[in-house]
């Protein structure tokens, strides 16, 4: 049987989801629902769990003890990407400051999601 990426198989019964519903829609409510599934995929904070803090932490560290750049993935109403260096970082105000070509961005640290060093 030839293998249909919008069939899924569920024991006897072969459904094709949402494809078999789209020649009763009109062209305005494809797209509306396109629009939909889209904005609901970046209205989502993901939810990081102690691993994953952990990992973000020490990358942060390493790049701030050997002076290299890090790119932080942040998230700011939506996925927004920052590389830069670590001038400082304040556990007080809970911000971390990188410089990012030739200006400082002030960086919470609840808006931080994601660390990755640049070696």
């Amino acid at each position: 049987m030839k293998k249909n990426k919008h069939m899924t198989v569920k024991g006897q019964i072969k459904d094709r989801g949402q494809i078999k519903w789209t020649a009763m829609m009109l062209t305005e409510h494809i797209q509306l629902l396109k629009d939909l599934k889209e904005e609901d995929r970046y209205n989502t904070k993901p939810v990081l769990d102690e691993f994953d803090l952990e990992s973000i932490y020490e990358e942060i560290q390493a790049a701030y003890a050997r002076p290299c750049e890090i790119e932080l993935s942040l998230w700011q109403n939506g996925p927004r990407t920052l590389t830069g260096l670590i001038v400082t970082i304040d556990l007080n105000r809970k911000i971390l400051c990188l410089e990012e070509a030739g200006r400082t961005e002030k960086v919470p640290f609840n808006d931080i999601i994601g660390a990755k060093t640049m070696e």
